[in-house]
């Protein structure tokens, strides 16, 4: 891998925030997002495309621009397919509208070529990205039903499937390739503290005879277990597979009194871990401490994490994805887009 250790941000929202009147400041300057985010330690951003959504966001025109942006800031980049019209994650893998009168054979066809194609587009702007996401969250699965594996469809052909869905993707990007650089190609499920559930994934795949390149998991501490698991499991993760691991979702609360009457999705004493209160500094500690156990990760297999939307503030009621925003006291920016102290802990060695 050609960075040091990933301090990254997904901001795949920024362009709707900004777009419709959303604003970030410093020490009361207001100044692009992205220059805060760099000024204050980030050297990765994250992306999440959506084949074709109902909205002007997060579609393939909008990730060419946003990518472009994030290259011309000198960020490494990371690209994370969905393969859907919309939010794919453990729940829901729904699949691309235009996809769903193809034929298996030919599914598998159309997720190696909008793989390639799209990249293709990135590297021809200038703006190819660094690192590819084959699917996200895909614990059970991509491209629901062809790819669905939980549950009833957990069965062996299902898996097959998905294997041929995922070979499909890591193909679509080996392609690009031959117009630039090498693209490392990255696995990612939701089990940051389940060893068990990360394994018998994992295992699939080498079964399976997958080409990738990177583990991802995702870690929310109320969600998915305790520090002590989440350690464990990136260590057996490491040493298991010889890969090496991105944390490539993580998220902590800096309060717990909402801007307005709409719930935060964080909004339960419950699910505050013990020695990390939901204040700045709480949350400042709790990515310190998160960094410190993946750079403890066995033979330096620890690449880095991504902190899930630290720009999304509530610059409007209701949004582009169909839901208000409840993720508000989770982010690295206060309710009016100032940054927080929290955000510095990128700077920290």
């Amino acid at each position: 891998m050609n960075i040091e250790f990933i301090k990254g941000a997904d901001i795949s929202f920024v362009d709707e925030i900004e777009t419709e009147g959303g604003a970030f400041y410093e020490n009361g300057e207001q100044r692009d997002v992205l220059d805060i985010l760099k000024d204050s330690g980030v050297n990765s951003a994250r992306l999440r495309i959506w084949n074709n959504p109902e909205f002007d966001y997060c579609n393939p025109k909008k990730t060419l621009m946003m990518a472009k942006r994030i290259k011309e800031k000198g960020l490494h980049f990371l690209l994370d397919f969905h393969y859907s019209d919309y939010w794919a994650d453990p729940s829901k893998q729904h699949m691309p509208k235009a996809w769903e009168q193809l034929s298996f054979e030919e599914l598998v066809q159309e997720v190696e070529k909008f793989t390639c194609s799209f990249i293709t587009e990135l590297i021809e702007q200038g703006a190819a990205p660094d690192m590819v996401q084959v699917g996200n969250e895909i614990t059970n699965g991509m491209i629901w039903g062809e790819g669905r594996v939980d549950g009833e469809h957990n069965t062996p052909k299902q898996w097959e499937k998905l294997g041929q869905l995922i070979a499909a993707g890591v193909r679509g990007v080996k392609a690009a390739e031959q117009h630039g650089q090498s693209i490392p190609t990255m696995i990612h499920i939701d089990r940051g503290g389940d060893n068990e559930g990360s394994r018998y994934f994992y295992d699939k795949l080498v079964s399976l005879g997958i080409d990738y390149d990177v583990i991802g998991l995702s870690y929310y501490s109320w969600w998915h277990g305790t520090l002590e698991e989440f350690s464990r499991n990136m260590a057996d993760l490491a040493e298991r597979y010889r890969k090496p691991i991105a944390v490539v979702e993580v998220a902590y609360p800096w309060t717990m009194t909402p801007p307005d009457e709409q719930p935060l999705i964080f909004n339960t004493e419950e699910w505050v871990y013990e020695g990390f209160p939901p204040t700045v500094e709480g949350q400042k500690q709790w990515l310190l401490e998160l960094m410190k156990r993946i750079k403890a990760v066995p033979d330096e297999l620890g690449l880095g994490l991504y902190y899930w939307e630290p720009c999304w503030i509530p610059s409007k009621p209701t949004w582009s994805v169909g839901h208000e925003n409840n993720w508000s006291n989770l982010t690295l920016f206060d309710y009016k887009g100032n940054k927080l102290d929290s955000l510095n802990a990128f700077l920290e060695k």
